[in-house]
């Protein structure tokens, strides 16, 4: 047992509650030469993605789509259900499952990087924007009763398998330590120093988890503040890093090294499992903006060889990138053309394999941008 990264205090209650050292740790971080070399690869891999990004033609156009996947797979760390499909068909108002609830759950998500980011554009990353953010996040969900968008007063734990907070896994700082720690931390971000960026991140992230502000909505905006700290600070332009994809997938070595700081002081095990987070999606969020870049020039050329009247082909197409579900109705409003019109275009687009339609109906069908939506799964 280490308090490097602070103590286990038993509260006059009989439970015993973890209360954090402020950042940075001390003894300080030891950057060895593996922390050094994952480092460096996971700054590359970064670089490359924003160059990758630039390349496209309306870089902002596909920003929505990884924006969503990041919201949908945050969403399932914490038993969120709602799929990447399930997602756009509530954005196209076709909802076929009854799912609705979760899916709710994951725009919101959406809609609070949106606004986060929108907001730090005259506020810097502070305890009020994350609040601001909290409200956004819990507004008209399950959790909406739970304090949104303030700090907690009252003591939550962490303990999937009970109620019983002398039995938690682990139970946060007591709510009157609560105020202090987040001031600690917000002093920590605005610090001038010579922590290299990503090191910052991920000592930020794990010290917001610790500390547990919130009464509901923590680890979603947990991971909300690993994108708007590396947007604030400039180290991407675009929220393209899906970063709770690897912690989905490796969800309990996720958990497991954010216990080990507290148990242990074992920041520099949780640093290496982060950098290496971010390296492998700045790699795959890389591959994936080649992959639309490929083929939107490949679908540009077919409907300017095979569709007539090809501008408004063109229009749609622009379109699908950005909502990849549509309907005849919304062809026609993007297209600016009769039903009959616009009929005809999502017909042409079947044909050549552009659009399927995935609902089996004859009314209200809905139809996918299939080679493109693939992509993001």
């Amino acid at each position: 047992m280490s308090d490097r990264a602070g103590r286990y205090i038993t509260q006059p209650e009989g439970y015993r509650a973890f209360i954090p050292k402020p950042l940075p740790p001390d003894p300080p971080l030891q950057l060895g030469p593996r922390m050094q070399l994952i480092l460096s690869e996971a700054d590359r891999a970064i670089g490359r993605l924003d160059a990758a990004t630039e390349l496209l033609p309306n870089p902002d156009l596909f920003v929505a789509m990884y924006v969503r996947k990041e919201a949908v797979y945050s969403s399932q760390i914490e038993g969120t259900q709602a799929s990447l499909v399930d997602v756009l068909e509530f954005e196209a108002r076709m909802i076929r499952n009854k799912r609705q609830v979760d899916v709710q759950e994951v725009v919101n998500y959406v809609w609070a990087m949106n606004y986060g980011l929108e907001r730090l554009h005259d506020l810097p990353l502070s305890l009020r924007l994350l609040r601001e953010i909290h409200g956004e996040l819990l507004r008209g969900v399950r959790g909406e009763e739970r304090e949104p968008g303030e700090f907690r007063k009252s003591q939550n734990w962490i303990d999937p398998s009970g109620d019983l907070l002398n039995d938690a896994i682990f139970v946060p700082p007591p709510p009157q330590d609560v105020v202090p720690a987040m001031g600690e931390l917000e002093k920590f971000l605005h610090r001038e120093d010579l922590i290299p960026p990503l090191i910052k991140c991920g000592l930020a992230h794990a010290h917001f988890e610790t500390i547990h502000p919130f009464l509901d909505g923590n680890g979603r905006v947990g991971r909300l503040l690993i994108t708007f700290l590396l947007c604030w600070r400039g180290i991407i332009k675009r929220p393209l890093l899906y970063i709770s994809h690897y912690f989905r997938r490796h969800r309990d070595e996720y958990y497991d090294r954010l216990q080990r700081i507290r148990d242990n002081g074992d920041w520099e095990g949780w640093l290496m499992f982060f950098l290496e987070a971010v390296r492998n999606v700045s790699l795959e969020a890389t591959e994936t903006a080649q992959q639309i870049q490929a083929l939107r020039e490949e679908h540009r050329t077919v409907i300017a060889q095979e569709i007539s009247g090809s501008p408004i082909g063109l229009m749609l197409l622009d379109h699908l990138f950005e909502r990849p579900l549509t309907t005849v109705n919304e062809v026609a409003a993007v297209i600016g053309r009769s039903y009959p019109v616009a009929n005809e275009l999502v017909a042409t687009f079947e044909k050549l394999g552009l659009l399927e339609e995935i609902t089996g109906r004859r009314r209200n069908r809905l139809y996918s941008y299939e080679p493109y939506r693939v992509l993001f799964e």
